[in-house]
């Protein structure tokens, strides 16, 4: 399988420091790599209703539930692109990742299985210099690629709060050069 990357972009601003950064890093991706950039704020999921134990799942259809399941399940590489905001994840990302729970129940998606192995990135900027704020974040993508039998690519950290800031950031965009490798 030819490697395909999604890019999330869970921001509620377009053209934001986190979404710089994740363009910056991938730009250096080989030109036969697939790159689909998909945002939550765009293709918005609703609410995560979880019934697991009180109702069938079906495969999602004809929305942005289902364009969003597709897309993941199609790329072999998700990019997680979120701001840092109150110390995790943006909420469009937060319900995203709630609906792999639903997901993970769907009758013949196999979607653990499908996932397994293939790999979560994120990219984050935040507005402090002390990048440990983001270990929550780290946090919960490391676990969910955990849970999910997925390796972790890890998380590009980047500095900055006034829209392009983050282009200030020089060891950002040096990390931003190999983070995909």
């Amino acid at each position: 399988m030819n490697r395909s990357f999604l890019f999330l972009l869970g921001s509620s601003r377009t053209d934001g420091n986190t979404e710089a950064l994740a363009r910056r890093a991938a730009e250096q991706l080989p030109a036969e790599v697939e790159q689909r950039w998909l945002s939550l704020a765009e293709h918005p999921l609703p609410d995560f209703e979880d019934l697991r134990h009180d109702a069938d799942h079906v495969r999602p259809t004809g929305n942005n539930t289902a364009l969003l399941l597709d897309a993941t399940l199609a790329a072999t590489d998700i990019v997680i692109v979120s701001p840092l905001y109150w110390y995790s994840v943006s909420a469009p990302v937060k319900r995203y990742l709630d609906y792999w729970s639903g997901w993970l129940r769907t009758p013949g998606l196999d979607f653990k299985a499908t996932l397994a192995g293939r790999t979560l990135w994120g990219v984050t900027v935040l507005a402090d210099p002390d990048p440990a704020l983001a270990d929550p974040l780290v946090g919960t993508l490391r676990n969910s690629a955990a849970y999910m039998g997925m390796r972790f690519g890890g998380v590009l950290l980047g500095n900055g709060s006034k829209p392009g800031d983050v282009l200030k950031d020089t060891g950002a965009l040096t990390r931003a050069k190999t983070f995909f490798e």
